[in-house]
């Protein structure tokens, strides 16, 4: 196993970019100057692709440095296709753990009730799944977003034109530009500017603790013991709580979240925490967790907020654009957050590759926008119904949806038994919405450059052309 400091230091991967060829080689000839608000990963994302579309970048961070808090971050087949498509692959391998299954669990005796395996994804969706710390995949974004990309930092921006389009920053400094994506987070500014008001968010009921343990102390535990050395996804469900747990940067760590209700709590990634606090509201879930959180030395705090869909990602000039959490933040509860804002790059990237005259902008954003929004909003309501699912209280509702998983976990093992890639159920409907062979394919094998490309096929490239037409004979 390699060493917390030494997977972050293996979490490169500078000039990757630089070797890979996207689009089958397309570069726009008409080129945009594009303004980027956020560095994040989703602006990180688009950086990259739109870089690698033939576009000049500058991105745009109010933060004085660079850097990524948080802990655990779970790296789907959607993302994990496209990391290796860029060239991360090798390091994306090196850090990040693959799971074998995620483990669904009673909260109070840690009896198993449902089961998925994900150790054979790469064979079902073409990608494999990943666990990794948050650092490091964003490292490993901006590495490919570097040589592509102007980043300016220390630049809070506190207006925009959207007409000219230009951005005004804390400063004083206005900078114009051709297209500004609003990658800049829950609180979007941009989103004001785009919409002409803020998407009002609404409490959850939930916060979430989060914490990261050095495995060696589950190690040196034999009841804790499996728990890294069959690295799964484990998962206990308890009355209005649940606890997610896995391993990160080659099994050195073991990361815990765990959701829980609000006290009052903030909407922030570096908010502090009370560990003895967190031990207290777990104390009646099984032994083997209280051993765990008993290691936790200290934890961050999050309130989740819930977002609905918007009406629009574009504003009406079709010059500024959202992206990532500006326009989808995603509740946690079905680990797609990052995925979503990554897959927007992606395709906003693709797509862009094709401009060759000004006038095909707003229909390539429109693309862009009926590629995405549909997406994501489905993925913000699978996230929903998993916080219903996990939290519900003891009695026939929970019993009811327990039967159901443990269905869903005899027709897994009977698959592996099997040897057969797709089980002959699909288990639509599935309390376990890992065990849902549809919407498995619906979300990991989804491909958003393939994705793009049929949106071109398919009478994109009919669009385009008739917005070029209107504009010649106007």
């Amino acid at each position: 196993m390699v060493s917390p400091v030494s997977a972050h230091t293996a979490a490169s991967a500078k000039g990757a970019s630089q070797h890979t060829v996207l689009y089958n080689g397309r570069n726009a000839s008409h080129q945009l100057h594009v303004l980027i608000v956020g560095c994040g990963m989703g602006g990180l994302a688009a950086a990259h692709c739109l870089g690698k579309a033939g576009h000049k970048v500058t991105i745009f961070e109010a933060a004085a440095a660079i850097g990524e808090v948080g802990a655990g971050i779970q790296v789907t087949p959607n993302v994990s296709r496209l990391l290796r498509r860029w060239g991360a692959g090798a390091a994306l391998e090196t850090v990040g753990v693959r799971p074998e299954a995620i483990v669904l669990r009673r909260y109070s005796s840690g009896e198993r009730v449902g089961y998925t395996r994900w150790a054979d994804m790469d064979d079902k969706y073409g990608a494999p799944y990943y666990h990794i710390h948050r650092a490091d995949l964003h490292k490993l974004l901006f590495d490919l977003a570097e040589p592509h990309m102007t980043l300016r930092l220390k630049s809070q921006v506190v207006s925009v034109d959207p007409d000219a389009p230009s951005l005004t920053l804390a400063s004083g400094e206005v900078v114009h530009g051709d297209l500004i994506v609003g990658a800049d987070g829950v609180k979007s500014m941009i989103q004001r500017v785009v919409l002409g008001h803020t998407n009002p968010a609404e409490p959850t009921g939930d916060a979430v603790y989060r914490a990261i343990v050095p495995s060696s102390l589950l190690l040196a535990d034999p009841e804790l013991k499996e728990l890294v050395d069959v690295p799964e996804m484990t998962g206990w469900m308890g009355p209005q709580r649940h606890v997610m747990a896995y391993n990160i940067r080659g099994k050195n760590e073991y990361n815990i979240v765990l959701a829980h209700p609000d006290d009052g709590s903030v909407e922030s990634w570096t908010a502090e925490g009370s560990a003895d606090k967190m031990r207290a509201d777990f104390a009646d879930f099984e032994p083997r967790l209280g051993k765990i959180l008993g290691f936790v030395k200290s934890t961050l705090k999050w309130r989740l907020m819930d977002r609905k869909p918007l009406s629009t990602w574009i504003h009406p000039s079709h010059r500024v654009i959202l992206l990532g959490d500006a326009c989808h933040p995603m509740l946690p509860y079905r680990a797609q957050g990052a995925a979503m804002a990554i897959e927007d790059g992606a395709v906003l990237g693709n797509l862009l590759s094709r401009l060759t005259h000004p006038s095909q902008l707003p229909a390539l954003l429109k693309g862009y926008e009926a590629l995405r929004l549909p997406r994501t909003a489905e993925t913000q309501n699978q996230s929903r119904l998993n916080q219903k699912i996990f939290h519900l209280p003891d009695g026939p509702e929970q019993e009811k949806r327990d039967a159901d998983m443990r269905k869903g976990t005899e027709v897994e093992l009977k698959r592996w038994r099997e040897g057969r890639q797709a089980p002959e159920d699909k288990l639509a409907g599935s309390a376990n919405q890992w065990a849902d062979e549809d919407k498995n394919m619906a979300q990991f094998a989804y491909d958003a450059d393939e994705a793009a490309e049929k949106w071109w096929r398919e009478g994109g490239e009919r669009r385009v052309g008739a917005g070029m037409r209107e504009e010649a004979r106007l």
